[in-house]
């Protein structure tokens, strides 16, 4: 069985407004469910592929911070 990831999450957010993005987005972070992980990978992936090299290192520096923290913290 053939299945693409990255396909079918575009495919399901193909005709969505900034709204509903913005609640997909929010739900999946606020619940911490793992299952949810593989579309932000893909949200984050096509942020990535777009991104100008100043909003890379911002990103970059982001998640370096958070994962420190995250280290810290013992997650």
């Amino acid at each position: 069985m053939d299945i693409n990831i990255r396909k079918h999450i575009i495919n399901n957010f193909k005709g969505d407004d900034y709204s509903t993005l913005r609640r997909a987005i929010d739900e999946a972070v606020e619940a911490k469910d793992e299952v949810t992980l593989p579309g932000l990978g893909v949200f984050f992936e096509l942020i990535w592929e777009n991104a100008s090299q100043e909003l890379k290192d911002q990103l970059i520096e982001t998640i370096r911070k958070r994962v420190k923290k995250g280290l810290e913290n013992n997650l």
